[in-house]
């Protein structure tokens, strides 16, 4: 039970990380802050769920550095991909878009990200896990549980909020009569008119396009 702790401190903290490479990203590209992510909290789930992934399935690879990089490579494509995938299935709405990224595979993932997370997972499981996690099991047993039990609550609560703010894009889209390739910025004058939890969806994603064939779809059963 107390493994099972380490690790979701291990989710936390790539979450966190991810974060911050989000932000920083946003700084250096934008030149401003954007707090990335689905969550309203300073943490991007997809890099948690990648990392303890990583941990759990390439640690033996530890001294492998070719092995290591390529296999992580592999499921973090896995896991942003079909992340991209059911996201737009669920809200209707593609959050991003590489279609003009150089190799790229239907919008989802492309090569040069992929390489940053190949590069990343090889420094994590090499270097990052292993010092993380000496750290972890210095911390006593109860204070740890403690601290992590208190984050799972804040990030449920977080999930529950930010699940139904990113609703209100679905809700917009119905609220526009129009299946346009402008669609997209019109449900994002919609959704910059709303509070700031929502403004905030539309700043961290600021390349999400509306999946037009819904409105086919709607049309074709009127």
């Amino acid at each position: 039970m107390y493994k099972i702790f380490i690790y979701i401190a291990l989710f936390f903290i790539f979450a966190f990380i991810g974060w911050i490479i989000e932000v920083i990203n946003s700084l250096i590209v934008d030149k401003k802050f954007v707090n990335r992510g689905f969550l309203i909290g300073p943490v991007v789930p997809i890099y948690g769920f990648g990392g303890i992934a990583i941990t759990l399935f390439l640690s033996r690879y530890s001294d492998e550095p070719i092995t290591l990089f390529c296999m992580a490579t592999i499921i973090c494509s896995i896991l942003e991909y079909f992340t991209s995938y059911f996201m737009e299935k669920i809200f209707n709405t593609r959050w991003w878009d590489y279609s003009n990224k150089k190799f790229n595979l239907n919008g989802r993932i492309c090569l040069r990200n992929l390489a940053a997370f190949g590069l990343m997972g090889l420094v994590m499981v090499k270097y990052a896990v292993p010092f993380i996690i000496n750290i972890l099991e210095k911390i006593d047993p109860v204070l740890l549980k403690t601290i992590v039990s208190i984050l799972l609550v804040i990030i449920m609560v977080d999930l529950c909020i930010s699940t139904k703010i990113i609703y209100n894009v679905k809700t917009a889209t119905l609220t526009i009569k129009d299946s346009t390739e402008e669609i997209s910025a019109k449900v994002k004058e919609v959704l910059m008119k709303k509070g700031v939890f929502t403004r905030r969806v539309a700043h961290a994603f600021p390349d999400f396009r509306i999946n037009t064939s819904f409105f086919k779809r709607v049309d074709k059963m009127k």
